[in-house]
């Protein structure tokens, strides 16, 4: 396939490893744990899948070649506690080394299951990030995407959730504070489920903006992600939820950028800007009820590019999440890389058409009245 290139010297840096999709997440009935004489066992819904084709399509489009390969590494056990408890992770260990486990710990609900040697790709996902987030620091790139896994959003200090074993994005958004100078980070975490990690674990903290765009009570199906959780003690007013009705589109995603997340940057004025990508906003998802196409993941880049250029010098990391409809899931993600290193593929997204044409993509009245509800949130962004 022949790609434009792009003109800027520096290119887009892109994490990949093989090992990636050899994390074992076992055999389930979609998100519960079969058997039990009523469940018919089958492939877990967080599988290589839909992260396999993305790289497939990249490699088919000849975009992967363009681009500015960082090689990841795994992630000590010191850069790990930078965001999680010694305690989780010497459990997540001990699993690891005796047959796998599930790192939900005592949460009855959100599976999380690794089989043997879990613990070892967990850390290489979080040691990929840390390779990208250095990069993009340092000017070795000029943006970066890391198509790792396990993914990371709803990992906690003490507990992983939803498919998620360490926090991928946090670790590198703190060592990125306490090891590379830096002292504004802004996470944008636009999976269609709410960024219950980010938001713990940033919720004290005013150097660290925490934005999560979502279907609202989707998952963790414990109320979390509400408008009124703002952040606590120094980090009142950092932490911003976004929890758009089900059924929103691409009216009520880009009015939400244009209106709450992009103003929400500008005011911060971030040093870095990271974006927890998740890809079940898409209309067929299996997990999410949106409407989302790759037009619309692409203009979100496109925005997320432009305020990075503005407040950070482009300093901007995607590290992948979630996204489970293997058909149309690789369009959003070439998309999203295409719009980040400037090269125009010759692949044509046959879903966007299709996704495009359902009734009420644009803004809704009750979609308008939730971003209008939030804009005096602004207000509290310094």
């Amino acid at each position: 396939m022949m790609c434009a290139a792009a003109s800027n010297a520096l290119k887009t840096g892109f994490v990949w490893h093989e090992l990636y999709m050899w994390h074992d997440t076992g055999t389930y009935a979609g998100v519960l744990p079969s058997g039990h004489g009523i469940l018919e066992p089958e492939e877990n819904t967080e599988n290589a899948a839909t992260k396999r084709r993305i790289k497939n399509l990249m490699d088919v489009s000849g975009i992967t070649e363009q681009l500015h390969l960082i090689k990841p590494r795994a992630a000590s056990e010191v850069e790990l506690r930078l965001v999680h408890s010694a305690d989780y992770i010497a459990a997540i260990q001990d699993m690891s080394a005796n047959g796998g486990g599930d790192a939900r710990m005592d949460t009855p609900w959100g599976h999380t299951p690794f089989g043997p040697g879990g613990f070892e790709i967990a850390a290489l996902a979080a040691g990929g990030v840390l390779e990208a987030v250095d990069a993009v620091i340092d000017r070795t790139v000029a943006n970066a995407y890391a198509l790792v896994r396990p993914i990371g959003h709803h990992a906690e200090p003490d507990r992983g959730l939803g498919f998620c074993m360490f926090n991928n994005g946090a670790i590198a958004a703190r060592h990125a504070l306490q090891h590379k100078g830096l002292e504004r980070i802004a996470m944008v975490d636009w999976d269609v489920h709410h960024g219950n990690g980010a938001q713990k674990i940033f919720w004290e903290e005013a150097n660290v903006l925490t934005i999560s765009i979502h279907q609202d009570r989707v998952f963790p199906p414990d109320g979390r992600g509400g408008v009124d959780e703002a952040g606590g003690g120094q980090g009142e007013g950092y932490n911003l939820n976004i929890p758009l009705p089900p059924g929103s589109g691409e009216g009520a995603y880009i009015a939400a950028f244009e209106r709450l997340v992009v103003p929400a940057l500008l005011q911060f004025r971030p040093d870095l800007i990271i974006v927890p990508s998740g890809f079940d906003g898409g209309a067929f998802d299996t997990l999410g009820r949106m409407m989302l196409h790759s037009g619309a993941f692409r203009q979100m880049t496109r925005m997320m590019m432009d305020v990075a250029d503005e407040t950070c010098g482009g300093r901007l990391l995607l590290c992948h999440e979630g996204g489970y409809h293997k058909a149309s899931t690789p369009f959003f993600g070439l998309a999203v890389i295409e719009e980040l290193s400037g090269i125009k593929t010759d692949i044509e997204d046959p879903w966007m058409p299709i996704f495009a044409g359902i009734g009420q993509q644009e803004l809704q009245p009750h979609q308008d009245a939730l971003i209008a509800s939030l804009e005096p949130r602004l207000q509290s962004i310094g």
